[in-house]
């Protein structure tokens, strides 16, 4: 089977896929961290590839997706009768991984009771399955990933500081895209190509200059994920004759008949307590925060969207001081 194609040419991303050729081999887990929708689950996929488990089982787990009472069931499997509805014997990802790769995703959202058994496993390459005193032999190749900062939910006591320990060995922090402008038209153009060989067009699909310099600007909170979904949304809607995409459209929600949300009452409490003068300062600090983060922390470009000098600018940055960093 052959390695998830991962496309990019930032340094940030390089940097990446170096980490990864480089701790593929080596049988230690590894965490890898990102925001929502960088691709985790692809350089999950690729440290299987591209080491020596490659053609063993490769299997996931999202733990965000099951019930906190079914995860150490799925993980570890169970015995019959080890608990109400457990009429046969299960076996758990584990087992079925043997040889293999385990891929645990949203890690943060594990119960501490199945941390517990899990920093176990990779202690001793035991497990047990629930109901059951037996140990049972497993060598599985970890790989965690998550969207949260874990050292601050160890802070926070919500995970266990000896398993992060553990899985700290090797840490991979994907960049999340607004930070690899160069490759945002390259991922376009990917999933532009892909979305009409699969409607059958008959042209090639292109951007206009505007439509690219727009894709450049957006903050992208979504990441790839979000780019993916909107190239394909606009091949489908704002493609010409031709095949050339003339716009974009960032917010699918975005319609005149869009429900009005129902006020937030908290929200306007807190306003009701402020002065006039106070209420325009942090109306002020957050459209220059947003605007910031939309232009990729380039205050030049800041600056011409607000229509202000730059010098304007970097007094109201630091008058309300703001972090202009990223």
């Amino acid at each position: 089977m052959k390695s998830p194609s991962l496309l990019g040419n930032a340094p940030s991303f390089l940097e990446v896929l170096d980490k990864v050729s480089l701790l593929a081999p080596l049988n230690r887990p590894v965490l890898v961290i990102g925001e929502r929708g960088t691709g985790k689950e692809l350089i999950a996929a690729r440290l299987h590839y591209l080491s020596e488990r490659w053609d063993k089982h490769y299997l996931s787990l999202n733990c965000a997706s099951l019930n906190p009472n079914l995860i150490e069931s799925e993980l570890f499997g169970h015995q019959a009768g080890a608990f109400t509805g457990a009429a046969q014997q299960r076996i758990g990802r584990f087992e079925q991984a043997d040889k293999g790769s385990l891929f645990l995703d949203e890690l943060a959202n594990m119960p501490s009771e199945v941390q517990e058994k899990l920093l176990r496993t990779i202690e001793y390459n035991q497990i047990e399955r629930l109901g059951s005193n037996k140990t049972i032999d497993v060598d599985v190749r970890l790989i965690c990933a998550t969207n949260q900062d874990l050292p601050s939910l160890v802070t926070q006591g919500k995970f266990r500081a000896d398993l992060l320990d553990r899985l700290s060995f090797a840490v991979i922090t994907l960049p999340p895209l607004r930070h690899r402008a160069e490759d945002i038209c390259l991922l376009a153009e990917h999933f532009a190509q892909k979305i009409a060989h699969e409607l059958n067009l008959n042209n090639r699909v292109s951007f206009t200059t505007q439509v690219k310099q727009q894709l450049e600007a957006y903050s992208w909170p979504g990441n790839i994920r979000e780019l993916k979904n909107v190239i394909e949304r606009a091949v489908v809607e704002n493609s010409n004759a031709k095949g050339q995409v003339e716009a974009i459209n960032v917010d699918p929600f975005a319609s005149p008949w869009r429900p009005v949300a129902e006020p937030n009452n908290e929200s306007q409490v807190v306003h009701s307590h402020l002065g006039f003068t106070q209420q325009v300062a942090e109306f002020e600090k957050k459209l220059i925060i947003d605007t910031l983060e939309k232009h990729h922390y380039k205050q030049t470009l800041c600056a011409q969207a607000l229509e202000i000098s730059y010098h304007q600018l970097r007094g109201l940055i630091k008058k309300h001081q703001i972090n202009t960093q990223g």
